[in-house]
Order: structure tokens, then C-alpha cells, then sequence
């Protein structure tokens, strides 16, 4: 690949579901794309505005505790809770597969990436996707980031609370 304008595009859970199956490390990093980090190289705490010693992104790898679950659902999960951030930080925001060696934890906890190596787009057919996935689950769930007037009823507030 010449540029990281050329990256493949994953149009589908399923074409996802298939990179994380054969290709441990991968995380999702939802911005303006590689080409936008690559100069940056860095993120910044949106609170306090602290520089942070890499690229924020969160992990794809299945944990332990999934077992047989599908993938497919595991990575519905893992976009869907992310994906209020082009509403947030504009449209032009919009998520890829990269790998790369974790620096340290940024405030949420998230990882934090240096050498960083763009793996592919996510197409926004397969947001769409995710959502109508987790919409079918049976338990309540939500994108973490709420919107500031929903009362906690509206917002499924137990969204942390341990499960039975």
C-alpha cells in the first residue's frame, strides 16, 4: 500500500468479525483517520486537556469471559458504545483498525497506542449494523456517552451494574 488513503474497507460485522478472528491485537481508534494521527502521534485528555503518551483506542480482542459467544456481537459491542463520537466531534470522525504497541492507559482506561499501523476503514454500513445488532439483544444498552437531559430511567443507568 502506497498511502493510507488505500487502506481496504471492512464493509460488514462479518468481514470484522473475520479480521479479529485471525489477527490478534487489533484495536478500533474512531478520528479523522491516519493520515489526520499520523502527524499527532498523540492524544489529549479531553477534561483536562494533559497530553497522552499515544493514540487512544480500544481493544478488539475477545476476552477470555466471551467463550463461544459470537465475535460478530463482541465487536457490534465494541463500535457501538463509541459510536455517538462523529455526532459529538463531526462527521469527518469515523472509525479504523489499526495495531500498535500500548504505551499506557489513557483516563477511561483505554489504551493508549504508539507505532501505530492502520489495518483498514470501518465502513459506516457496518455501524449500522452494530447497532441493529445490539438493538436485538435483550438487555439494556446504550452508546456511552449519554446525553446530558436524559433522566437515568431513560439513559439504562444500570448499563455498569454487574449482571446475574
Amino acid at each position: 500500500m502506497s498511502t493510507l488513503d488505500e487502506l481496504p474497507v471492512l464493509r460488514s460485522l462479518g468481514d470484522l468479525a473475520a479480521l479479529v478472528r485471525r489477527a490478534p491485537g487489533l484495536h478500533v481508534r474512531w478520528s479523522h483517520g491516519p493520515a489526520g494521527d499520523q502527524d499527532r502521534a498523540a492524544s489529549r485528555d479531553g477534561l483536562t486537556g494533559v497530553r497522552l503518551p499515544g493514540l487512544s483506542a480500544n481493544p478488539l480482542d475477545l476476552e477470555p469471559w466471551w467463550k463461544d459467544r459470537p465475535v460478530e456481537l463482541w465487536v457490534a459491542r465494541r463500535l457501538y458504545d463509541y459510536s455517538h463520537l462523529p455526532r459529538e466531534k463531526g462527521p469527518a470522525v469515523r472509525p479504523w483498525v489499526l495495531r500498535g504497541r500500548v504505551e499506557g492507559r489513557g483516563p477511561d482506561n483505554e489504551p493508549l497506542l504508539g507505532d501505530v499501523e492502520p489495518i483498514a476503514w470501518i465502513d459506516e454500513a457496518v455501524i449500522e449494523e452494530a447497532q441493529a445488532t445490539v438493538a436485538r439483544q435483550q438487555g439494556e444498552w446504550g452508546p456511552m456517552q449519554r446525553d446530558p437531559e436524559e433522566s437515568p430511567e431513560d439513559s439504562g443507568s444500570g448499563r455498569h451494574e454487574a449482571r446475574d
